[in-house]
Order: C-alpha cells, then sequence, then structure tokens
C-alpha cells in the first residue's frame, strides 16, 4: 500500500512541478495529497486498534492483582 501512496506522491509532485504558477502549484500538489492522506488514515485505523488493544492487554498482564489481603 506504501509503494502506491508514494508513486502518488510522485505524480502529485510533477503535477505541481508543471502548473502555471507558485500558488496554482501548492495547491495542486496539496489537493492531490490530502485525499490520499485521509485514505491513508482511515486506512490504517483497525491497525492502530490492534496495537493499542495489545498495549492494553500487555500492560493488564503485568500490573499485578489489586486483591485485598485475605483476612483470617
Amino acid at each position: 500500500m506504501y509503494i502506491a501512496a508514494i508513486a502518488w506522491i510522485y505524480v502529485a509532485l510533477m503535477a505541481a512541478i508543471g502548473a502555471q504558477s507558485v500558488v496554482g502549484g501548492v495547491m495542486t500538489f496539496f489537493g492531490f495529497t490530502l485525499p490520499l492522506a485521509l485514505f491513508l488514515w482511515l486506512a490504517g485505523t483497525g491497525a492502530r486498534r490492534r496495537r493499542q488493544a495489545e498495549r492494553e492487554a500487555q500492560a493488564e498482564a503485568l500490573t499485578p492483582p489489586n486483591d485485598p489481603p485475605q483476612s483470617r
């Protein structure tokens, strides 16, 4: 997935370089890359959730139980 994103950024850069003005080039570049950034963020949501769940499970496994002392 990242190779396609890198290729798309290259295409956006080439389109921006070919623009008639600097402002047009900047707007072209951001117009091409902002949807890509949104797509990559949405596509990575599942991986971020899995990593967070793994971190929480690992932290839970490392914490000692919070049981009160047994009275006789």
